[in-house]
């Protein structure tokens, strides 16, 4: 079933259209450890299920509810950022497959394509240089220039506003994540489908609001003909 009247595609980027490859739990233990917490520590273990359970949140909102005071967020998330960005100038960054071609299928369409993420926007921009997809997306956008990140609307609506985009229902939104699928759902967009390349399986993707779910990226734009 097609949805030709899609006109603004919201893509989240680590796990949908980035491989993650583990990176953010790697960056993690980074994170933790400038805090005083050792990996594999009885201390660590539920703190790394956390970030499991909330990967597409924003980073720094997840470090403010593990480590309590803005300080110690400030500083884990400091850390995380420079444990990411240096496995990221390590070469440990890559399209999945099929990711490119699809965001330039989906824009040839006539869509707007705007790539969004739970990331800071020197990560973002990190990411985006390490792949040369500067210029991939109409408009990228972190939580810190929306609003609130994920689970909240704001940047599916800021998408929407900054693209000019008419209404909610011209607006697909897509993610490896259950925060994906929330963001999707309480922006009201029409379609909201999860992918099977990252964080979360499909029941957990259904169970926060996926209308469809996908084997990858690469089966969006044959879902929105």
């Amino acid at each position: 079933m097609s949805t030709p009247d899609i006109r603004l595609v919201v893509l989240d980027m680590a796990g949908t259209t980035v491989a993650d490859d583990g990176l953010v739990e790697r960056a993690f233990d980074a994170a933790a450890l400038a805090l005083g917490v050792e990996p594999g520590s009885p201390e660590h273990e539920p703190m790394l299920a956390h970030v499991r359970a909330t990967m597409g949140e924003s980073k720094i909102s997840v470090f403010r509810h593990l480590f309590g005071e803005e300080e110690k967020a400030q500083r884990a998330n400091l850390a995380f950022e420079q444990a990411y960005h240096d496995l990221v100038d390590a070469g440990h960054c890559e399209a999945l497959p099929g990711a490119a071609e699809a965001i330039a299928a989906l824009r040839e369409s006539g869509r707007k394509v705007v790539l969004t993420t739970g990331f800071s926007r020197s990560t973002q921009d990190r990411i985006l240089s390490a792949l040369g997809w500067q210029e991939i997306a109409d408009l990228t956008l972190c939580p810190a220039e929306a609003g609130r990140g994920r689970p909240y609307p704001d940047l599916a609506l800021t998408a929407l506003l900054r693209t000019g985009t008419d209404a909610v229902h011209q607006v697909a939104v897509a993610g490896d994540t259950g925060y994906d699928m929330l963001t999707g759902t309480r922006a009201g967009a029409a379609v909201v489908a999860g992918v099977l390349t990252g964080a979360h399986g499909a029941d957990r993707l259904r169970a926060d609001g996926a209308t469809h779910v996908l084997g990858s990226i690469a089966e969006l734009p044959g879902l929105l003909g």
